[in-house]
């Protein structure tokens, strides 16, 4: 028994881990092929039995999971963002709740036959978006501007706001009458709402308090707030069913938006057990569904998806936003282009499901396969085509090449001029005034401000910039700058010069997770590119041919230093000591070259 145990929680993790390694590879949705592997591992082959596997502990262990992913969510929400969105949220999470659960009730009631009674919590719980399928959609799509932080916002605001009307209406079914139904429902709400805010804001309190004071120590720091989100998420849901989630993720907008300690070491905590439990929520779900379940769905079922996609989303997106002038068309269009469920309609379709089988409500037994089959659709629809609308509708960029100079001296500006030229996007950074002007009156998209400051990253503007190149005079600063962008960029695309001393540890160089990757070449250090530049080496590009070759380039220049490469495919390559340069006959380089070669 220990042994089968052992191996399904092992499966478990290796087929999400896979899954999600698999999505990333061929950039595929992660979530679609989630579904998949957790279809194959239980009802398909029968290997995977979560209910056998955890018995009564499993949805406990999916609701602590789902609190998990709601604070980390809340980590993700600036109230800088929201000052200048919040009238599109706000719309979209009362007004679009309100008339998804409408339109989904009335379909639900004359495509599928459902007793009013199961239709209107079905609405209910398809109401729901959730950061557990937005969130792995948004890294893969990559939408520029403001349009990634509305969903981001909606996503991750709904969950609780349709698994708090879940429960209400599910209460109100079970305790009340028709009469009684919207008195329960407006009082269930506000309560969750009181409640709800008073935990969040007592939990926050608790955190920066001892964190303020350094009551706890560093290495304790994760496990504290990981016992701290389980703990208010179980206390208030003892006050009030599902008034959980909404009190741990107004705990993580608190802490992320508070300025008395730092909370950057959990947030990048948190986003790596994100994924984890994401992972494996969704073999799990998708796991113990049975292929019998499906049988009681027919033709009028993938009608009723239709509708939810093509008629629904749009209709309530639109009259939800309408008054809302700051988005155009295109954005409007995408909005109503991307609601995919996720595991909290999985997770709370489930529990009900069972509920109402025992208190006796007909067709009950068809919550659970309907909202799959939502979720399947919508992540399928969704996830195959929304990444095809946003770049039909131009609102993204999946693979951004352009460049974030940290740094703006004259070299810097004649590098960035040439990459602009061959229609690449790029945008400098430096604290000197001097330099920051001379950059716009060459033309350059220019920020003044220290590439260090904590709102940089949020006040920057990023479309269409894939790649962070750390080129100051100061080796420290460069450093950290790439550590301060590391979670925009990643590690693969951050770069800096190598520094002037050689940094030691006793163990040896600076470890790399310290560091970007170094530019260009060990032996490359900033003071000599300045001095050859100074002495009138110039950044030049040179097309490549078979006549003159990346060898007959190094013979023709006596010193040359290559910097960046765009291939006959458009695409560019940075240089780097880490990184062979591409000998192809048929590119194009921007290097420093002297004059004299």
């Amino acid at each position: 028994m220990n042994e089968h145990f052992l191996i399904g929680l092992a499966g478990i993790v290796t087929l999400g881990t896979l899954a999600q390694w698999l999505a990333w590879r061929f950039r595929l949705p992660s979530i679609l092929l989630l579904l998949i592997f957790g279809f194959l591992a239980g009802p398909v082959t029968g290997w995977l039995n979560p209910d056998l596997l955890f018995g009564e502990l499993l949805f406990p262990v999916v609701s602590i999971a789902v609190a998990i992913i709601l604070f980390e969510g809340g980590m993700n929400l600036k109230l800088s963002e929201f000052q200048k969105i919040g009238g599109i949220v706000w719309g979209l999470v009362t007004i679009g709740a309100l008339l998804t659960w409408l339109f989904t009730t009335i379909a639900a009631i004359y495509l599928l036959e459902l007793p009013w009674q199961i239709a209107l919590l079905l609405g209910s719980v398809l109401v729901v978006t959730g950061p557990t399928v937005i969130m792995p959609m948004l890294r893969h799509i990559q939408l520029k501007g403001m349009l990634g932080s509305i969903i981001k916002w909606e996503g991750i605001t709904i969950d609780p706001v349709g698994a708090v009307l879940a429960v209400l209406v599910f209460e109100a079914l079970v305790l009340g009458t028709l009469e009684q139904i919207a008195w329960l429902t407006a009082f269930g709400l506000l309560k969750t709402l009181l409640i709800g805010t008073l935990l969040g804001f007592a939990g926050a309190g608790f955190l920066i308090l001892f964190f303020k004071n350094y009551w706890v120590p560093d290495f304790l720091q994760n496990a504290v707030v990981l016992m701290t989100v389980i703990a208010t998420f179980t206390l208030s849901n003892l006050f009030q069913h599902e008034s959980g989630l909404l009190t741990v993720t107004l705990m993580g907008i608190i802490l992320v938006n508070q300025k008395w300690v730092s909370m950057k070491h959990i947030i990048e905590f948190k986003e790596n057990l994100q994924v984890l439990l994401i992972s494996s929520l969704f073999i799990l779900l998708a796991a113990r569904v049975r292929l019998e379940h499906f049988q009681v769905l027919g033709m009028e079922s993938i009608l009723f998806l239709g509708v939810l996609i093509v008629i629904i989303r749009p209709v309530s997106t639109f009259l939800a936003v309408s008054r809302q002038s700051s988005l155009n068309w295109k954005e409007r269009g995408f909005l109503a282009c991307l609601a995919p469920r996720g595991i909290v309609a999985a997770a709370v379709a489930s529990i009900f499901a069972i509920r109402l089988e025992r208190v006796g409500y007909q067709q009950a037994d068809q919550l659970v396969p309907l909202t799959f089959l939502v979720i399947m659709g919508t992540v399928t629809v969704y996830g195959l085509t929304a990444p095809w609308i946003a770049r039909w509708l131009q609102l993204s960029d999946s693979q951004p090449e352009g460049v974030l100079f940290v740094g703006a001296h004259p070299m810097i500006r004649e590098i960035a001029k040439c990459l602009q030229e061959e229609q690449f996007t790029v945008l400098l950074i430096d604290s000197n005034w001097d330099n920051i002007s001379g950059a716009r009156m060459a033309g350059l998209p220019a920020y003044y401000g220290s590439a260090l400051s904590e709102g940089s990253s949020e006040q920057l503007d990023l479309s269409g910039i894939g790649r962070l190149v750390a080129m100051t005079s100061n080796s420290d600063v460069n450093a950290l700058a790439c550590l301060h962008f590391l979670e925009v960029f990643g590690r693969e695309e951050i770069y800096q010069l190598a520094p002037f001393h050689p940094q030691k540890t006793r163990q040896g160089e600076v470890p790399l997770h310290l560091r970007g990757r170094i530019l260009f070449g060990e032996k490359i250090i900033y003071h000599d590119l300045i001095n050859l530049f100074n002495a009138g080496a110039i950044i030049k590009k040179t097309p490549l041919t078979e006549d003159f070759d990346y060898a007959a380039f190094q013979k023709f220049y006596e010193i040359a230093i290559p910097l960046f490469m765009i291939d006959k495919n458009g695409h560019l390559t940075i240089f780097s000591a880490d990184s062979s340069p591409i000998q192809d006959s048929s590119v194009t380089l921007i290097s420093l070259v002297s004059q004299t070669g």
